[in-house]
């Protein structure tokens, strides 16, 4: 079983920015083929003005903490998306000791998502495991309902990349899937250090031809807000601004909410009565 650990994620998170930019790219001569691809590590050490024994040890893993003025040299040389400067830094601060206690959600949080209904709402925790979620999520994402006596929660990526269904129902299933996983990247350096997350990556890797293939690239991806819109076969045409929140005292928590237009919120309300109402018979 591969080891994972923040030091080396760095290091291959900036390997493989190295390798994705040729001399032309960042104006530099280039002296015929190259038998690897990519810029050479003397050529970002020089472009970031920092020594290329020092920049090999960064690669290589090594504890050498560099600061955050290194940091930012190193993301203008390599051309970094504020995206991806933003995970660099995260992958180079000191990581937290492992933990294992579950994580809990405040009465505040579950009365709030509750309170959000026809409009689907959940939360998610370390690794993107479903720790809360309301009725509407419950119809719309078709998951199971809520209860804290749920010993099986399900996870959000898990779900997306083995669940034969939404690849049926989503025609850009790939291109939604790598988005997925490019924002479960940039999510890593805030629970790298934890056990659970390394036995979910190697799941993935066992489950997902995808995920095997994309998680080396190092893509990461940040976005807390955008526009969805999908055709479900039982729902029919559905319109959401989704938003992404973050608790100032428990950023590894995710609030989910996807605020349904006019149209797509008095459909969801007639088909959660109706559900409700079947339900309860």
């Amino acid at each position: 079983m591969k080891e994972f650990s923040p030091n080396s994620s760095l290091g291959e998170f900036l390997r493989a920015r190295r390798e994705r930019l040729t001399p032309e790219d960042v104006g530099l001569p280039s002296y015929g083929r190259r038998r690897t691809p990519g810029l050479r590590r003397e050529e970002v050490a020089q472009l970031a003005h920092i020594g290329i024994s020092w920049y090999t040890s960064l690669e290589q893993g090594r504890e050498v903490n560099p600061s955050e003025e290194v940091l930012n040299s190193l993301a203008g040389a390599l051309r970094l998306s504020v995206d991806e400067c933003r995970h660099l830094h995260m992958l180079a601060m000191p990581t937290k000791p492992e933990e294992e206690e579950d994580q809990e959600v405040s009465t505040g949080l579950v009365q709030t998502v509750r309170a959000l209904e026809p409009n689907p709402a959940f939360i998610l925790g370390k690794g993107w495991d479903l720790l809360m979620w309301n009725q509407a999520a419950e119809l719309v994402f078709r998951l199971p309902t809520f209860s804290k006596e749920l010993h099986q929660r399900p996870n959000w990526l898990r779900r997306f990349l083995t669940d034969s269904s939404l690849q049926t129902n989503n025609l850009d299933w790939e291109a939604k899937a790598k988005v997925m996983i490019a924002r479960f990247r940039a999510d890593y350096p805030l629970f790298a250090n934890d056990r659970k997350l390394k036995g979910l990556i190697e799941e993935f890797m066992e489950l997902s031809e995808l995920f095997r293939s994309f998680w080396p690239k190092y893509d990461v991806e940040t976005v807390t807000e955008c526009h969805k819109r999908w055709n479900d076969p039982f729902i029919g045409e559905m319109e959401f601004e989704h938003v992404t929140l973050q608790p100032p005292t428990n950023p590894e928590l995710k609030i989910m909410i996807y605020t349904a237009s006019p149209s797509t919120s008095e459909r969801l309300k007639t088909l959660l009565t109706t559900w409700r109402t079947t339900r309860d018979k």
